[in-house]
């Protein structure tokens, strides 16, 4: 089995990562730094979470909500990871047809060179 990646390297929509914190958990921590103005890195130490993973879910409940304009929201996000399959599926379906036309255009002049 030497050199083979396992499943959920070959197709990650398989296999997701498990979360290390708990939504609730993020959620609740979120709705403490927008009600009580405390920093982030202070509210994220009382529920022992890491600062940078607070941070990083405050900034996307806040694109969520319309509250920052420089960040894409989850359904933006996953618009555009969608999208980049599509294009990919796309492509390879491109490069499938081309290989056929090149091999069908063979064989119906078959004096034609390769």
């Amino acid at each position: 089995m030497a050199g083979r990646l396992p499943c959920w390297k070959e197709n990650p929509a398989v296999m997701s990562r498990a979360r290390k914190y708990p939504v609730e958990l993020l959620e609740r921590g979120t709705r403490l730094v927008f009600e009580s103005n405390r920093p982030i890195a202070h509210v994220a130490a009382d529920l022992g979470l890491p600062s940078e993973t607070l941070r990083k879910h405050v900034r996307q409940v806040e694109a969520n909500e319309g509250r920052r304009t420089d960040l894409l929201t989850s359904e933006e996000r996953e618009e555009i990871r969608k999208l980049r399959r599509e294009v990919s599926e796309l492509r390879r379906t491109n490069e499938i047809l081309k290989a056929a036309s090149v091999f069908f255009a063979g064989e119906l002049d078959p004096h034609r060179p390769r």
